[in-house]
């Protein structure tokens, strides 16, 4: 994963509370083995509508997404940050996010951002160009409030690979005092 400092950019506004990740990316496009290729799914059947808040002209190529509470409810599929990501969103700003949908966000890099509702609310209406920027915990002209531990692993780009990596000489050290019970190679 890619580290993350900052993002600035037109931000999209999907001004919907309790979007649950079904319709982030519906069951259908489930089979796909590899972690690419969501975003031409994303918001699936709400997209179909021409009036739908991302299929507006200002919507494209923005790179932050302000949303309402809730946002990422329902199922804990990986594939609905897959999606986002795809689609070009960095960051997503909401006043609350889905537990599990928060946190597969945090390990895919993609920065989910919660701001007082109010906040969002002021956001949304003048959503032209923002800046997200992780070192400083700002969204604009707010501050908000990030766990340190993810914070950390966004802004060195650390997944759960990357952080084990980190201990690479520890784990061969390990492994050369622990030699295996039986032949791995013939396995």
């Amino acid at each position: 994963m890619r580290p993350f400092r900052s993002v600035t950019g037109r931000a999209a506004v999907l001004d919907r509370p309790d979007v649950d990740t079904d319709q982030i990316v519906p069951k259908q496009f489930l089979k796909r083995i590899e972690r690419t290729g969501y975003g031409e799914f994303l918001f699936y059947d709400w997209a179909k509508d021409p009036d739908f808040e991302l299929n507006r002209p200002e919507s494209q190529g923005a790179k932050i997404l302000l949303t309402g509470r809730n946002f990422g409810c329902g199922s804990s599929r990986e594939h609905a940050p897959w999606a986002l990501q795809d689609w070009g969103f960095e960051a997503i700003v909401a006043p609350s996010f889905g537990d599990i949908f928060r946190t597969n966000c945090v390990k895919i890099g993609l920065v989910p951002i919660v701001l007082a509702q109010e906040r969002v609310k002021e956001l949304m209406a003048a959503p032209d160009e923002l800046t997200v920027d992780l070192e400083a915990q700002t969204v604009g002209p707010y501050r908000f409030e990030f766990d340190a531990f993810e914070r950390h692993c966004l802004l060195e780009g650390l997944d759960d690979i990357g952080r084990a990596l980190q201990h690479d000489d520890e784990i061969e050290a390990f492994e050369a005092a622990h030699p295996p019970r039986f032949a791995t190679t013939a396995l």
